[in-house]
């Protein structure tokens, strides 16, 4: 194992999970945004019915409109997938559903209706993106959806206020830090990981591959945190992936 000069405060405020509770999270790679590409959108039904059809997990996003539902969508602006245009957020749900995905008949999707339509046949991650001040409504609401729900689920986000939600309010679902070093670096961007990852006490992580190896990563899947790893897409980010990490959150907009 790798040293540490915090190890021993990463174990306390940070803890490995019991192994059990995130096994699903390294059994299958997951498929970013869906499986897209070839006539399917990102973050569609279609992309999560291939990405069933695969027998691969799902990686998706969450926001909330501005009445607070939780909808399946990546962008804060709604311009690059649909012909609207606007923060997705100072819409209310009931205007958000109506909205046609560019280029297809769909529109954008409820987290409810992904849940039902996924109804545990696959794992589903979903990352949920959050302003930094108002965490605890968009957790609150992807809980409320949860209820009842018989599949592998897990949560993650940069904003280590939504794992820390969760391991408060929620601490049977499995929730991750998501990480990239690219924004941060030397001694600075080492403390402020650090702190992130006390404040989020995860289950697991999710690493940007470009980052990879990486010390802070290696030292927390040594311990006992699962470590997947975004976005590969191509043999060189695979193979970093598959050498640094446990499993693999893949887009191939390419495939069929």
């Amino acid at each position: 194992m790798r040293s540490s000069p915090f190890a021993r405060l990463d174990a306390f405020f940070a803890p490995a999970p019991q192994r059990r509770r995130v096994a699903f999270l390294t059994a299958q790679p997951f498929a970013h945004r869906g499986l897209h590409g070839a006539g399917r959108i990102e973050n569609s039904r279609a992309a999560f019915s291939a990405a069933v059809a695969a027998g691969h997990g799902i990686e998706l996003d969450v926001q909330a409109s501005r009445d607070g539902e939780p909808f399946v969508f990546h962008d804060e602006e709604l311009d690059r997938l649909t012909d609207e245009s606007g923060p997705l957020a100072r819409r209310p749900g009931s205007i958000l559903a109506a909205i046609p995905l560019a280029g297809s008949a769909e529109t954008l999707p409820r987290l409810d209706e992904i849940l039902a339509l996924v109804a545990g046949r696959v794992p589903i991650l979903i990352e949920i993106k959050t302003r930094e001040t108002n965490a605890g409504a968009l957790c609150l609401a992807v809980r409320r959806a949860l209820e009842g729900y018989r599949g592998d689920v897990a949560v993650m986000s940069f904003n280590p206020d939504v794992s820390r939600w969760f391991a408060d309010h929620a601490a049977r679902i499995a929730r991750g830090l998501v990480v990239t070093e690219q924004e941060a670096h030397g001694l600075a961007g080492r403390l402020r990981r650090r702190a992130a990852l006390w404040r989020a006490k995860p289950d697991f992580l999710a690493y940007d591959v470009r980052d990879l190896p990486s010390r802070f990563a290696a030292t927390a899947r040594d311990r006992g945190l699962p470590l997947l790893t975004w976005t590969v897409r191509d043999a060189a980010t695979e193979a970093t992936g598959l050498a640094h990490a446990d499993e693999i959150i893949y887009e191939r907009p390419e495939a069929g």
